[in-house]
């Protein structure tokens, strides 16, 4: 009976994370095939019809027409439009800010203003955090993600003098976090500039 346990358990082991992988890459190309639908719909149907690899056709979709609008971006005319137009119209639909700071956070963390910090709880230890806003009065809102939501979780306000600011990149903190914890501990190490300076990202 124990040889019989034991060998499930390692099987078990060995192929629940395997599984759990395959359905999330499933649940991700169906999630990019969604995506790509409106790119897609821009061409005759025939060219998308029957696919074999939808999510990888997503994927050069998606690819594509982030290079053809990076280079629309590249001209001052064009960028000076697409602000007016996000600014007057597009903030103003719900919840457009709020996916515009993360996905901001995550292509060009180097240019947030969302980063990464600790919420010390003045035992040597804290909450993980991420700083969205500085108030002149010395208090900042942070958001304290609920695990494995890298960006789900509670608002709070607290002193900038009980924050701890890390050194490194949203993406490798929202990671971590995403992992439960798991590479907090080489985000802590990495150094951080002081409140109010510019971050390095290293």
């Amino acid at each position: 009976m124990n040889f019989l346990k034991s060998n499930i358990l390692t099987g078990l082991y060995v192929l629940l994370p395997i599984m759990l992988l395959w359905i999330g890459l499933r649940e991700i190309g169906d999630l990019l095939a969604s995506m790509a639908t409106p790119i897609a719909d821009m061409f005759p149907s025939r060219y998308f019809d029957d696919l074999k690899w939808p999510g990888v056709v997503a994927i050069i979709l998606i690819t594509g027409a982030s290079f053809v609008i990076g280079l629309m971006a590249r001209l001052s005319f064009l960028a000076n439009l697409g602000q007016k137009i996000e600014t007057v119209i597009l903030f103003r639909v719900p919840m457009y800010k709020m996916l515009k700071i993360i996905s901001s956070s995550l292509v060009k963390s180097e240019t947030s203003d969302v980063r990464p910090a600790i919420v010390k709880d003045g035992n040597g230890g804290g909450e993980p955090c991420y700083v969205m806003e500085e108030h002149d009065t010395g208090l900042a809102t942070v958001l304290v993600p609920w695990s494995p939501a890298s960006f789900a979780g509670s608002i709070k306000i607290v002193p900038i003098s009980g924050l701890e600011y890390l050194g490194c990149s949203i993406d490798e903190y929202s990671r971590s976090i995403s992992f439960m914890g798991v590479g907090v501990a080489d985000c802590i190490a990495k150094s951080a500039p002081a409140a109010g300076q510019e971050q390095e990202i290293t």
